[in-house]
């Protein structure tokens, strides 16, 4: 059972960083008018620039005029904007600078939470860098000794930004959990990790990738667990990715949404809660100990997620490991 005291005598919390791969002004459209007639507020993440070479994942930027105005509208309902790098490819520093630049430019502050964009070579602590000693070894080894190096904290490199988002990015998503608690499987968050000095504050996840990813986390089943627990879940996902089509919301995932909303809970953006958590709790330096347990965890979800995926695809094990 959690110790934190919800506003408003709330029973737990629930929000959802959507990050923007995929994302048009219309194939996102109903999901958020949905959200926003059920009294929910999350956080939907955008590309600030439009790169010049070819996306690694398609999607709008903040530089699509139709795409710019849905997003302000978005903003004056209650809806936080996020950030998910500076646009959907690899960027050096000026690239990153002129993206957050732009950023508070239309939003009128900088980006509060941040996640990174997971092909982008300038991301901050990830692939490897995301985990520490034995960890680390066994996620390359997971990945066949071939994963891919990101350089955003590495200072010196053209595509470093640490700096950066230590002065303008409150709080940056790391790992992602199966546990619709988010707040059970990582109570530290937010939390401060003194070997990762570049991120002001982390905070943890549950897993959403997909449409039928996030309707298995959020079943009816784990939505009374975290109420029961007094919890607080902040989900992943692309709500780009199989959550509309042709207008409309995905039945079951509407479902679900409509029975959570149902239940009275906390229901604000993604920044919003991580802000009550740290008035609540104060300003949390994870341990080693309590990282590396932190790793251990989401590395034995990540081996057992990508087993069923690979059984089922009859593809080698060491070919690929997800990264959320």
């Amino acid at each position: 059972m959690s110790n934190i005291t919800w506003p408003e005598g709330k029973r737990f919390a629930f929000t959802v960083f959507d990050d923007t791969d995929r994302a048009t002004a219309d194939n996102v459209r109903g999901v958020y008018a949905m959200l926003k007639d059920l009294g929910m507020r999350t956080t939907k993440s955008v590309w600030p620039i439009r790169g010049p070479r070819q996306p690694t994942i398609p999607g709008d930027t903040c530089e699509d005029p139709a795409y710019r105005a849905w997003t302000l509208e978005l903003q004056r309902d209650g809806f936080e904007i996020g950030y998910h790098n500076a646009t959907f490819h690899g960027v050096d520093r000026e690239e990153t600078e002129r993206a957050l630049d732009r950023f508070a430019e239309i939003y009128g502050h900088p980006p509060v939470a941040a996640a990174n964009h997971a092909d982008n070579d300038d991301a901050i602590y990830w692939g490897a860098a995301r985990l520490g000693g034995i960890n680390r070894l066994a996620y390359r080894a997971m990945n066949g000794f071939r994963s891919r190096e990101f350089y955003g904290h590495v200072e010196g490199d053209r595509r470093f930004w640490g700096d950066l988002c230590r002065e303008r990015v409150r709080y940056v998503r790391n790992f992602v959990f199966e546990d619709i608690d988010t707040l059970g499987v990582c109570p530290q968050m937010p939390y401060h990790d003194p070997s990762r000095p570049w991120v002001n504050l982390w905070f943890a996840s549950a897993e959403g990738a997909t449409c039928d990813a996030y309707c298995d986390t959020i079943s009816e089943a784990a939505q009374d667990q975290l109420e029961e627990r007094g919890g607080a879940c902040i989900m992943y996902t692309h709500f780009a990715k199989g959550f509309e089509e042709d207008g409309q919301v995905e039945p079951r995932f509407r479902q679900l949404m409509e029975r959570l909303a149902a239940k009275g809970g906390w229901f604000v953006p993604t920044s919003t809660l991580l802000d009550h958590l740290l008035a609540q709790k104060g300003r949390h330096i994870i341990t080693p100990a309590e990282r590396a347990e932190l790793e251990r965890t989401w590395l034995r979800q990540r081996i057992t997620t990508r087993s069923r995926a690979l059984i089922r695809q009859k593809v080698p094990f060491a070919s690929h490991l997800p990264l959320p």
